[in-house]
């Protein structure tokens, strides 16, 4: 492996990171809550309305800039001989130009110069439609060295690695998933990766540690103004949070859609006042992929028996009472626990105040059930979340910014009363890690995990061993979230509770409950018995391919490049 060309420090949490990452100056982590912010946010350039149609119709730029070029012969593999449907009549714009050629004149009326950072969200999963023909159009452009800046990215996004590989991307600042994650790991990306939560990310556009130079925005439903919403039209995906910095930042935004209606879009979810263009598609996503193999209910015995046992201590320490709040992830496990809690809240007719989301059809027949007030969501995660959103006033979308971001005026992550969420990796002091494996490999991203260890009472329901290898370790390949923050660990084999939650621990003890509360050692123990001893630990190169970022932008880890060896199976945010 070649050598890192960055300088390292040595964290508050004892973990060497870049001082540099892609030529700018980083802070390294200074421990939790221990980082203050200065200055003011950043902010988007004034525009004037005398540059945009007075009709309010974004659409028509785009019609007369592709008849222009083909008037010119620059049509290109992908032109198709099309006609426009009128901006004004709702339609699923049938016979659209190709993806390739209508974002081709997009960007080139955007101004893309080599370099520029690109921005794109994530709510369809690995069923998105957009980012590949977005790259392409550039490809063709012969721009080169742009940053593409998604709130994630999935193994749908694979066609992208020989742009990658050819230059047109020089590097990708957002979770990887999959192929992209195992490119990343292999040190074979020319800049370094940068991960961060889903409040970290807007927290680095609006503090300017991140300037978006384009914005690509996939909007279901859209009017030609550029009013938009995810939960209408054939390709719904429910909320549009995770892209909703990207239009308030960005220096120009392009929305995307296959679902044109007449202005005004309600209701809008993204603000035409910040969109300069919109481009007409036959489709953009396929809502279908929204679900992954890590949005599917387990049906794995021990995996049940490991949500059931986090609903009991969830009810036997005293969390479960009418008015309380959960969050549960989208894993299998945790899709399973919020089955065995709605179960408990039944038996004691306990109602909760709201649910935060990440919504599946298990939230919303709580909400259709009478068992919550509201589903507070930041992600649809099936089609039943689409539609719940699209029809029940409760059911309320929300964003990274009320939701999440650290540099705020607060935000309500701090009072969801329990989190209960997955890790590949957790050491005995708590430590844990979602985005690499125990062999080093880059397959996973944060999503909402790091904010989510904001709450009251963080519990981690995981298997004691994956693939035969342990999940309990002496020190996390990567760290994610710090062990101060993790305060419940529930495995197959045992409970641990975090030595400094003694009020979890009397709690237990109180309430007569008879789960099998144990250390975090005993079980490690256990468990390296019975696989032979501890995971190898990863063969690192020395260099740096990734960095991690923590809640409030300081940088907590980094990912070494390391040898990868049989194919990617990372499909988490």
């Amino acid at each position: 492996m070649s050598k890192s060309t960055v300088d390292l420090v040595k964290n508050a949490a004892g973990r060497l990171v870049p001082t540099m990452v892609n030529g700018q100056p980083q802070v390294p982590f200074q421990g939790v809550g221990k980082y203050t912010p200065t200055g003011r946010k950043a902010a988007p350039p004034v525009r004037s309305s005398n540059d945009y149609p007075r009709d309010g119709n974004k659409v028509t730029a785009i019609i007369e800039g592709i008849k222009e070029s083909r008037d010119q012969g620059i049509e290109g593999e992908h032109a198709a001989v099309s006609t426009f449907p009128s901006a004004h009549v709702p339609t699923r714009a049938a016979a659209c130009p190709s993806a390739v050629e209508a974002l081709k004149v997009a960007l080139q009326k955007a101004g893309l110069r080599d370099g520029m950072r690109i921005s794109s969200h994530h709510h369809f999963r690995n069923g998105d439609k957009i980012a590949v023909p977005l790259f392409q159009a550039a490809a063709e452009l012969g721009v080169k060295d742009l940053i593409w800046f998604p709130s994630a990215c999935f193994p749908c996004h694979a066609p992208l690695l020989p742009l990658l590989e050819s230059g047109v991307i020089h590097h990708i600042e957002g979770s990887m998933n999959g192929p992209l994650g195992d490119y990343c790991s292999s040190g074979r990306m020319r800049g370094l990766g940068v991960l961060r939560s889903h409040g970290g990310r807007w927290q680095a556009v609006q503090d300017g540690d991140v300037h978006i130079d384009i914005a690509v925005l996939a909007a279901p439903t859209c009017d030609p103004f550029g009013n938009a919403n995810g939960v209408n039209g054939p390709s719904a995906c429910g909320g549009l949070g995770f892209g909703l910095v990207d239009s308030l930042y960005a220096d120009h935004t392009i929305l995307v859609t296959d679902n044109l209606v007449p202005f005004p879009c309600v209701p809008w979810q993204i603000q035409g006042n910040c969109v300069d263009q919109v481009v007409v598609l036959d489709v953009i996503g396929d809502p279908s992929k929204i679900v992954s193999g890590t949005t599917e209910l387990t049906k794995s015995p021990d995996r049940l028996m490991i949500a059931e046992m986090a609903a009991q201590f969830v009810r036997d320490v005293g969390i479960l009472r009418d008015g309380f709040s959960f969050q549960a992830g989208a894993g299998g496990t945790a899709l399973a626990f919020a089955i065995y809690l709605r179960d408990y809240m039944r038996e004691r007719k306990i109602k909760a105040r709201f649910i935060r989301g990440g919504s599946t059809k298990y939230l919303v027949e709580m909400l259709e059930e009478g068992l919550t007030d509201y589903i507070l969501d930041g992600q649809t995660f099936d089609l039943h979340g689409v539609r719940s959103m699209r029809d029940n006033p409760h059911h309320v979308m929300t964003s990274p910014f009320t939701s999440y971001n650290w540099h705020g005026k607060g935000h309500f992550a701090t009072f969801v009363d329990a989190a209960v969420l997955g890790a590949t990796e957790v050491d005995v002091d708590f430590n844990a890690n979602v985005v690499t494996h125990s062999d080093g490999r880059l397959l996973h991203g944060i999503g909402g995990w790091q904010n989510c260890l904001a709450s009251p009472c963080v519990i981690l329901p995981i298997p004691s061993v994956r693939d035969r290898i342990p999940v309990i370790v002496d020190k996390v390949t990567t760290l994610c979230g710090p062990g101060e923050l993790i305060d419940v660990v529930v495995t197959e084999r045992g409970i641990a509770i975090n030595p400094r939650r003694q009020d979890l621990i009397t709690a237990i003890k109180e309430s007569g409950s008879k789960l099998p509360i144990r250390t975090i050692q005993e079980i490690k123990k256990e468990v390296d018995a019975m696989c032979g001893g501890p995971p190898a630990p990863p063969k690192f190169g020395d260099k740096v391919v990734a960095a991690i970022k923590w809640v409030d932008g300081t940088v907590i880890d980094c990912v070494r490049a390391v040898e990868i060896k049989g194919p990617a199976t990372g499909g988490g945010e």
